[in-house]
């Protein structure tokens, strides 16, 4: 069901800046498409075409016309989305303790989404992943709340994390090794952070 890029997406600062941010899971992807509260003014799901287009940036990866998509699924994915906003964040916060993890509400939008079908994966003739089957708007949301499923319930649970930058609310799931991401992305707030830190040092080098 994925293509053979580098998973991830291609974001944009608010100064324009572009970068690569890769979440480490499909369900953390959705996120930065907007969100609940202060995130709404970051919203780019307008259109059921702006949903199919994120379908196709994200680690699906899929072609134009995959996903049918009508107003009212969009408006579902975007409950979903908000949902996963507050129950990441929550994660990121206090781990996976028990009751400190989100509000039920939040977890009954995330079960109801992944009650109906998810997208079906196809095989291509020469063993390698081909897009699916031609689905709907509730089968791609499906698809989004079962992977935040399994990577609630996984062994990644406790490796939820908000970027480490002040003035930066990405989340990602850290699946390094040492366990030990700081960023959601080194090409900005982690090269962000270098630059800071240098300038520090030589200001305390000249006093």
């Amino acid at each position: 069901m994925t293509d053979e890029r580098a998973p991830g997406l291609v974001l944009h600062s608010p100064g324009g800046t572009r970068f690569h941010f890769d979440p480490g899971a499909l369900c953390l992807e959705l996120l930065p498409t907007g969100g609940p509260g202060p995130y709404a003014r970051y919203e780019v799901l307008h259109r059921p075409a702006d949903l199919a287009g994120w379908a196709g940036e994200s680690r699906l990866g899929l072609p134009p016309g995959a996903v049918r998509i009508t107003a009212g699924q969009l408006t579902a994915v975007r409950t979903l989305r908000d949902a996963l906003w507050r129950l990441a964040a929550a994660r990121a916060a206090h781990g996976a303790a028990t009751g400190d993890a989100g509000d039920p509400a939040d977890y009954a939008v995330l079960n109801r989404a992944a009650a109906r079908p998810p997208l079906a994966p196809q095989i291509a003739p020469d063993g390698t992943a081909a897009p699916p089957l031609p689905g709907d708007g509730d089968q791609l949301a499906s698809t989004v709340a079962r992977d935040a499923i399994a990577l609630f319930t996984g062994p990644w649970a406790d490796r939820v994390r908000e970027c480490g930058a002040d003035n930066c609310r990405l989340l990602f799931v850290d699946t390094s090794r040492p366990g030990r991401r700081r960023w959601c992305s080194m090409e900005r707030c982690g090269n962000r952070h270098k630059v800071r830190a240098l300038r520090a040092r030589r200001e305390q080098h000249e006093e």
